[in-house]
């Protein structure tokens, strides 16, 4: 398999040598993922994909950067990026450590602690393969319902996934987020926080993985955690523990998941559009 030159001459400077193996890597559902070994430096972990958007890849670094937070979960260091793929630190698999789920929880408390006056993020990036708009905006309220639910309300009734009148149904629930969510400060999310995105890495520690981070609503990144497979109870006590939660949390859930919900609607089609309508009939 030919590797891009740029490879090559980024191993060659930093005295890692040459590309000994590239071995597939199973678990990813978009891209060409390999661990490529080196003769005289460590493993890396490289993601291929000759045809995403030109600037997925490096908005998939930024997210990793701005997530490398000091007491934060580990996540991969990027190396190098270009249009059609991304080379990566390698975070060699354990079995998670007794504390996994505790030690998760404590550190994404300490990332969601990251805060600043306003929601978005220096650019747009991709939740998976979707466009996520990262428009800064001082209104929390407003960014999610413009940017997050009427967005991907939109972009589904664009495909025909969505009727006009689900539509609607959405713009009604969006309008009333001041009254159904508390105010929260805009804090640094992972933003795809699934089980899949959590994977156990060197000492068996909770690793990060594929962000498409933005600063917004806490909740918001904890509410995606139950859809897909759930986490630990021990997560969310450690989290609180370490970060307490508004009375009610996670009765908010399916509210900030009706984002993931039409993302998948976009995605992979009309079985996901049953979960967006128990939601909207439970609010509208």
């Amino acid at each position: 398999m030919h590797l891009p030159d740029s490879i090559s001459h980024y191993l060659h400077s930093q005295g890692w040598g040459k590309i000994t193996s590239a071995e597939p890597v199973g678990g990813g559902c978009i891209n060409d993922a390999r661990c490529v070994t080196t003769s005289n430096g460590p493993q890396l972990f490289l993601k291929l994909n000759t045809s995403t958007p030109p600037d997925m890849f490096q908005r998939e670094a930024e997210g990793l950067n701005a997530l490398t937070v000091e007491g934060g979960p580990r996540v991969p260091r990027p190396y190098l990026v270009g249009e059609e793929f991304l080379l990566l630190e390698y975070l060699s698999p354990a079995r998670p450590a007794k504390d996994y789920w505790e030690t998760l929880g404590r550190r994404l408390a300490h990332v969601h602690a990251t805060t600043q006056p306003r929601f978005g993020f220096a650019h747009d990036n991709y939740l998976g393969s979707t466009p996520q708009p990262n428009r800064w905006d001082e209104n929390g309220f407003n960014f999610f319902a413009e940017q997050r639910l009427l967005f991907q309300g939109k972009l589904a009734r664009e495909h025909g996934r969505l009727s006009q009148a689900r539509l609607n149904q959405i713009e009604k629930l969006a309008a009333r987020l001041n009254e159904l969510v508390p105010e929260q400060p805009a804090s640094l999310l992972h933003g795809d926080l699934w089980s899949g995105n959590v994977i156990a890495g060197p000492e068996g520690q909770a690793c990060l993985i594929d962000p498409a981070a933005h600063f917004g609503w806490a909740e918001a990144d904890l509410a995606m955690t139950t859809l897909f497979g759930g986490f630990s109870e021990s997560f969310y006590a450690a989290y609180a523990a370490a970060r307490p939660l508004a009375p009610g949390y996670r009765s908010r859930f399916e509210i900030y998941n009706l984002y993931h919900l039409l993302n998948h609607l976009n995605l992979f089609g009309s079985s996901y559009l049953g979960s967006v309508e128990q939601i909207l009939a439970k609010y509208i």
